[in-house]
């Protein structure tokens, strides 16, 4: 087996010829250079989760013109011959009890993405507007989905907006049927949450986690990734790695310290600070009617079954800190960084601290290695703001 960095959940923000695609987005987030600045991350399979947008598709229909791009055998299409894509579409269901949820879903081929992107066409207002938002529940989602030969997998799904768990549903089972609930097999754990605080739920207990970077510009591609072991990089391998199966396997999620995440605890939006205390924390301590976003961690405190998580079977969840969070590294210390050792990955994981230090300056390099073993302090994140480093 072979070991594959993997990201699933990178988002496009316009078009090649400057059409938008996501709201929220950096401009120069296109398909094309999604693929292109993946390798230099050192990212070695990405999930494009906007492929059903028309103007998407017609840019992967350019570049297999160009022959840049091919479809695999088995599944999912190569890029220069480097870079595994899988094609997918993030979108968002509406249940009856007026919240609302993302999943990722995921397609072997151009055909399936296309038919896929028809399909979505009945059940949103304009998808060459945005290519997210459906009339669907999730249950109807996921039928669509198992239907025509994709998978589906819950997005960031303890984050307070926009997700299952987060504020839709105490269990998945609330949400989609037993058959169905089965043949979900991973949940994307979203930057506020790992292994640890998700295993606190035993309905997950069979089911595969990972992390993903949710990026929707270039630089925060691979902020949160996985370590696949597989035999090749291609659309079967990876849903065998995410089933389990004949040998292949997640072998370690990377991700941000949960308080580093955007939502890890409770945060007052009048205060405009992270409300302290033991969780679950529910209201601001200055007035109950200050409006607040309950932090993830409160929230799993409130649906949690166990008292202590199971993870004997699991992977590692490594906190790995992008070099981009790191005082006094900026893109010019990155790319003089990545000219040198070839990847960012390469940089977070593998080079000495004597090596850095003949490229950068001493504290630079010593805080990437901090970094490297977990050896910082972090100001916990909340309410949409990210936690920060304190070196």
């Amino acid at each position: 087996m072979d070991k594959y960095f993997v990201d699933l959940h990178v988002h496009i923000g316009r078009s090649s010829s400057g059409k938008e695609i996501k709201k929220a987005t950096a401009n120069n987030l296109t398909f094309e250079n999604i693929a292109h600045d993946s390798l230099r991350k050192g990212i070695n399979i990405i999930g494009v989760v906007d492929c059903i947008s028309p103007y998407v598709l017609e840019d992967i229909d350019e570049m297999i013109d160009r022959k840049e791009l091919y479809e695999q055998p088995e599944g999912g299409f190569k890029y220069r011959e480097k870079q595994c894509i899988i094609p997918g579409a993030e979108i968002e269901t509406h249940e009856r009890h007026g919240c609302s949820a993302h999943s990722l879903c995921f397609f072997s081929t151009l055909k399936q993405i296309k038919a896929f992107s028809a399909e979505m066409s009945k059940h949103m207002k304009n998808i060459r507007h945005s290519s997210l938002m459906s009339r669907l529940t999730g249950q109807e989602l996921f039928d669509i989905v198992d239907d025509m030969g994709g998978f589906l997998i819950p997005a960031h799904a303890f984050t307070p907006h926009k997700s299952f768990y987060g504020n839709c549903c105490s269990s998945l089972h609330e949400i989609f049927d037993d058959k169905s609930f089965a043949k979900i097999f991973t949940v994307e754990l979203g930057l506020s949450a790992d292994t640890a605080m998700a295993s606190h739920l035993s309905e997950l207990d069979g089911k595969t986690f990972i992390s993903n970077s949710d990026a929707h510009s270039l630089p925060k591609m691979g902020r949160e990734y996985n370590i696949f072991e597989m035999m090749d990089a291609n659309f079967n391998e990876v849903l065998m790695a995410l089933r389990n199966q004949d040998g292949r396997r997640i072998a370690a999620n990377y991700g941000l310290n949960p308080l580093l995440g955007k939502y890890h605890r409770t945060f007052c939006d009048v205060c405009e600070k992270v409300v302290e205390g033991t969780p679950p924390v529910l209201k601001c301590p200055v007035s109950d009617r200050h409006a607040v976003v309950v932090g993830v961690r409160d929230r799993l405190e409130l649906i949690r079954d166990r008292d202590l998580p199971q993870m004997d079977s699991r992977p590692p969840y490594i906190y790995q800190v992008p070099l981009e969070f790191l005082p006094k590294v900026g893109p010019k210390t990155i790319d003089r960084l990545v000219d040198r050792f070839g990847s960012e990955m390469k940089v977070l994981h593998d080079v000495s601290f004597e090596e850095l230090s003949e490229v950068v300056k001493d504290d630079i390099a010593r805080n990437i290695v901090l970094a490297r073993e977990g050896k910082i302090g972090i100001e916990v994140g909340g309410g949409g703001v990210y936690g920060k480093i304190e070196i």
